[in-house]
């Protein structure tokens, strides 16, 4: 702050609950699907509505505001000093059955700090930035976080444009398509630091009656699909010795994922997600399945080696049914640390406006785990009501919204007014 009065000022300064959760209301209204959700897929034409809405937001605060070659949006309000921003956000784009929270509650929570600063009428000596990254659910275009890790500069933009979706379309031309294939450069600038304020979408929170989560990293994720061919054929006339059946191969994979992931223990987890057969008919062996196969650990070599055991598994499977297999690489990111003076910064901050607070790892991916690369970064966590994301019953309740996005301005500030002696 510029003076003692400011410093004053931002002691007890909190954000409007009500103006958050209306618009947290007003974009999960686009892309409604009648049951508390949202669709919005990364690039439809209601990922563009949610874009647009939000930028309107970001313009009516008299943010900078640029959009990057994959569409990632950044807006930014000046600090008294130039140099790299302190930056907060997360992503707009949910999966085909998701809630109103899942990323929206970061980016709308950060620019609902600015919004708190602006009028309030202190200044930073840092400049501030909200962002929302392209693609981060990956539901669309593989891999997920896909926009903010180009932006680190973990995948060239050109690669990125090329990427064809499950609908068919290529990445760059849904882009243009929509209106959002901007002009800055990727890699992105390097923040100053990142934090990112995020619902759980797990139970540990909620059950240990804990309000906020001081994140300490991020899972690895491995995510393959495996395709299976043998032979079609008559569901009745086919002795069992005979078949090579596709079908009962992804089941055994579905069987076997599990049996690793209990085996392993700790953090280990393991799904099948999906599933597709062909011809797909009651009375018809299937001749052709694929699956996909997602496995996740905190632990880099515990991971490698459940990556190892499923090879095997498919392996055996696949032989002794006579199949065939092929394997493709998803995605694959290894676990991240966050800094840790970044999760001290959350913990101190979350203490000091009277909340409880848990350190603990996120299970899910996020934007945050791809800033890491470039800048001292870390995540808030609030509780998700039953644990339940990805999904339209997906719900934080408001004094928890509340308190997370207070944690963050006070972050923020904080971190945007620190001297660089120290950092």
């Amino acid at each position: 702050m510029s003076d003692a009065r400011g410093v004053h000022s931002v002691r007890d300064l909190t954000i409007d609950a009500a103006r958050l959760g209306s618009r947290l209301a007003e974009l999960g209204a686009i892309g409604a699907t009648g049951d508390g959700g949202c669709a919005r897929l990364a690039l439809t034409d209601e990922d563009r509505a949610g874009r647009d809405l939000v930028v309107t937001w970001m313009h009516d605060l008299g943010l900078d505001v640029r959009v990057d070659g994959i569409g990632n949006v950044v807006a930014t309000r000046p600090g008294t000093e130039p140099g790299p921003p302190v930056m907060c956000g997360s992503h707009i784009d949910t999966v085909a059955t998701g809630g109103i929270f899942d990323g929206n509650l970061g980016v709308l929570s950060g620019l609902e700090v600015l919004e708190t600063l602006e009028r309030a009428g202190v200044a930073t000596r840092r400049p501030l930035a909200v962002a929302f990254f392209t693609d981060e659910e990956g539901s669309r275009f593989s891999p997920d976080m896909l926009g903010s890790l180009v932006y680190a500069g973990g995948m060239g933009v050109e690669g990125a444009h090329d990427i064809v979706g499950i609908d068919g379309r290529r990445l760059g031309d849904e882009l243009a398509r929509i209106g959002y294939l901007g002009s800055t450069p990727c890699p992105g600038q390097a923040p100053y630091a990142y934090v990112e304020l995020h619902i759980e979408q797990g139970p540990v929170l909620e059950r240990h009656g804990e309000v906020i989560g001081a994140v300490t990293g991020v899972q690895g994720i491995s995510w393959q699909e495996l395709t299976f061919e043998g032979q079609f054929n008559h569901a009745g006339t086919t002795p069992m010795a005979y078949r090579h059946d596709a079908g009962f191969a992804v089941a055994a994979v579905a069987v076997a994922a599990r049996r690793i992931a209990a085996e392993l223990g700790g953090h280990q987890v393991a799904t099948v997600g999906k599933i597709g057969l062909r011809p797909d008919l009651v009375n018809v062996v299937a001749g052709h399945a694929a699956c996909t196969v997602d496995l996740r650990n905190t632990d880099e070599a515990v991971l490698q080696e459940a990556e190892a055991l499923l090879a095997d598994e498919v392996s055996c499977i696949a032989a002794a049914e006579g199949l065939s297999v092929a394997r493709r690489e998803l995605a694959r990111f290894a676990p991240v640390e966050f800094d840790q003076r970044i999760v001290d910064l959350v913990e101190s901050t979350a203490r000091e406006h009277g909340h409880s607070v848990r350190r603990l790892p996120s299970g899910a991916g996020h934007d945050a785990q791809m800033l890491a690369r470039m800048c001292p970064s870390g995540m808030i966590f609030v509780p998700s009501v039953g644990g339940v994301s990805h999904n339209p019953a997906e719900r934080t309740l408001p004094e928890h919204v509340e308190a997370g996005a207070n944690v963050l301005l006070h972050m923020l500030v904080r971190l945007a007014d620190e001297d660089l002696v120290g950092r």
